[in-house]
């Protein structure tokens, strides 16, 4: 008996220092994911205005007359998929979720392997796929818990030059959308190439400019304008992903700690209960001694 009070002890012990374990996590992924949702709503207010400057192109029909490289509509022999996933554990089903979902809308687009790769933003997708002999052309690991519009640079030059080199023929950025702490809902959003009616209509989405119908007078010239709004356009669309899918992360690392302390919580009473029980039998077992050896010497 000695020896099972013990063992429950010793696991009491244990459960009590693994929640102190995830509590702390669960305060420092709250503190991100109210850092991150300040970032997020700065980023709105810009975003907001890149996409009303593209709607605005589009109905003067600037973007008719385009040579930009990345506008290149041409038959799609290879399609790319930019996975965003996590570099680490310890986030719920955020990861699985975002895999599983991937997966099958890619089998639904593109049931040949060799018709498609992957670009993994994140360790845990670029993992995922490398085991599973899936081709992941490009990978980029340790983004920033509050990412910064500059770290996305780096990836959008990479995955426009593999566009213009004929890599891919078309790209879909694939994540998890945050919607609010408790739920997220999976995207799989085209990005390249970038489309004008597309454009037009994910930036009537998020605007509210009136239909527009008057030609523009630019300087220096329409190409010089197109060759600065459009990349800032796909800039925004991968960052904004990032940053969404970021937000996601944390909300979901944050239900999974809290989750991960009720749980150690509710052993820890449970196994308290257990405790009382045990060391309540041991007392009564060592008065029972005591009294028959009592009796014994009075007898």
């Amino acid at each position: 008996m000695a020896e099972s009070i013990h063992d429950v002890q010793r696991r009491i012990n244990s459960t009590k220092a693994t929640r102190q374990i995830t509590s702390a996590m669960h305060m420092v992924s709250t503190a991100k994911l109210n850092k991150i949702q300040k970032q997020a709503v700065g980023y709105q207010d810009y975003v907001s205005k890149v996409k009303a400057v593209v709607m605005h192109l589009s109905q003067s029909h600037l973007l008719d007359n385009s040579s930009s490289s990345l506008q290149s509509n041409r038959p799609v022999k290879k399609t790319a998929y930019l996975v965003i996933t996590s570099d680490r554990g310890m986030v719920g089903s955020y990861n699985s979720s975002i895999l599983r979902d991937t997966n099958a809308f890619i089998k639904e687009r593109t049931p040949n392997p060799d018709d498609y790769m992957v670009l993994a933003v994140g360790g845990t997708g670029a993992d995922f796929y490398k085991h599973r002999g899936v081709n992941v052309a490009y990978e980029y690991r340790g983004v920033s818990d509050v990412p910064e519009f500059n770290e996305v640079r780096e990836i959008v030059k990479t995955v426009t030059t593999m566009f213009n080199n004929e890599v891919f023929d078309e790209l879909f950025v694939c994540y998890n959308h945050f919607v609010n702490r408790i739920s997220s809902r999976f995207r799989a959003e085209k990005m390249l190439p970038v489309d004008k009616e597309t454009m037009s209509t994910d930036a009537a989405k998020d605007t509210q400019a009136a239909p527009l119908t008057a030609e523009y007078d630019t300087e220096p010239s329409e190409e010089e304008v197109l060759q600065v709004v459009l990349p800032q356009y796909a800039e925004s669309l991968v960052y904004g992903a990032i940053l969404d899918a970021k937000t996601a992360e944390h909300a979901s690392s944050t239900n999974a700690m809290q989750s991960a302390t009720d749980n150690a919580d509710d052993l820890i009473a449970t196994l308290q209960l257990h405790y009382n029980r045990a060391r309540q039998a041991a007392i009564t077992t060592e008065i029972t001694e005591i009294t028959g050896g009592q009796e014994a010497l009075n007898n």
